[in-house]
């Protein structure tokens, strides 16, 4: 592509790089100068201008978006129509974004006039919300920047694993000076979190915070529970407390205590017995606020059918700090527990 000024009389067929306005004359940029323009651009006095000249070897802006961004595009997300140079991909199902980071920081490194942006990789994303853009810098790349996009990309590096309903079980532990009201905040702001991942509390009940009492509940709650869900009246702080204690009397396993998300550091999750295994959460008591916290870093994911494991969590403390973060559920409450 060849770019500069040129003399009008020059321009026909060359693509506007800048805007020009002036009385009775207005030529948007990117506009490609035909004969009336030149007409025109001479009669307002205009004797050059700055164009862009597409090459044989070159593709223009819109069709190189719209190309590498159905090269990146795979479940669940659609391809908006290419516009100056940019390409939307949109969600089109609820659930959590999967990216192949790899995939687009080479596509990235292709050359300054290729740039594809995304949503951090696992979010949450809402149906018509954008996942990702690709924007073609220039008005035109050479078509082997694009061909080696394409091969950049793979297999589809970007796809949306939807939220399955799921039946979820949810048990509170109790202690004196616990106040019942502080339970049922939790529980809407669970509700809220899984109203918009088409899931919804199945069965909840309330017990003792002791380990037998515990073990009890989700034993019997556990059969009619796809995700069990553990508030707890007093942090968890050891792998020996009350809770991990409980998920193993039940015949569970813990699989991961503590996790490199601030809030949400001492979150538990474990599994009870079954075909498949019922994931359990043991919540930190920042999970009682509507605020995004490392829950909702474990909880989006098995909503979405994703595995989570040790390793998976262990790597979260890259963008892991949440504190100061928006609302994510609303307004803020007057909850100020952080673990």
């Amino acid at each position: 592509m060849r770019f500069g000024p040129v003399p009008v009389a020059e321009a026909e067929g060359a693509l506007l790089a800048h805007a020009i306005r002036r009385p009775g004359l207005n030529v948007k940029k990117g506009e490609r100068i035909g004969p009336d323009h030149i007409a025109a651009l001479n009669a307002a006095g205009v004797a050059e201008i700055v164009v862009a000249e597409i090459e044989v070897d070159d593709v223009t802006e819109n069709e190189a978006a719209l190309a590498i961004a159905r090269g990146l595009a795979g479940a669940n997300l659609r391809i908006d129509d290419a516009f100056t140079g940019r390409c939307n991909l949109i969600a089109e199902r609820s659930g959590v974004l999967i990216v192949d980071a790899p995939a687009i920081d080479r596509i990235n490194a292709i050359d300054e006039s290729v740039a594809v942006a995304t949503l951090t990789p696992f979010q949450r994303v809402l149906a018509g919300e954008m996942a990702a853009t690709v924007k073609i810098i220039p008005f035109a790349i050479p078509r082997a920047f694009l061909e080696q996009a394409l091969m950049s990309a793979g297999a589809a590096p970007l796809a949306v694993a939807p939220f399955r309903p799921l039946r979820v079980g949810v048990v509170s532990t109790l202690l004196p000076g616990l106040k019942p009201s502080v339970v049922e905040k939790t529980l809407r702001a669970l509700d809220a979190r899984l109203a918009g991942a088409n899931s919804a509390i199945a069965v909840e009940e309330r017990t003792r915070h002791e380990a037998g009492a515990l073990a009890g509940a989700l034993s019997r709650i556990e059969a009619v529970s796809d995700l069990i869900v553990i508030f707890g009246a007093s942090a968890i702080a050891d792998r020996r407390d009350v809770i991990p204690s409980a998920i193993l009397k039940a015949g569970g396993r813990v699989a991961h205590f503590g996790m490199p998300v601030d809030p949400g550091n001492l979150l538990l999750l474990g599994s009870l017995p079954g075909h498949p295994r019922k994931p359990v959460i043991g919540a930190p008591g920042c999970a009682r606020s509507p605020k995004e916290n490392g829950f909702d870093l474990v909880l989006n994911r098995l909503l979405a059918g994703l595995d989570v494991g040790g390793e998976d969590i262990r790597r979260m403390g890259v963008g892991g700090l949440l504190e100061g973060k928006r609302p994510f559920f609303g307004q803020a409450t007057d909850f100020t527990t952080k673990d």
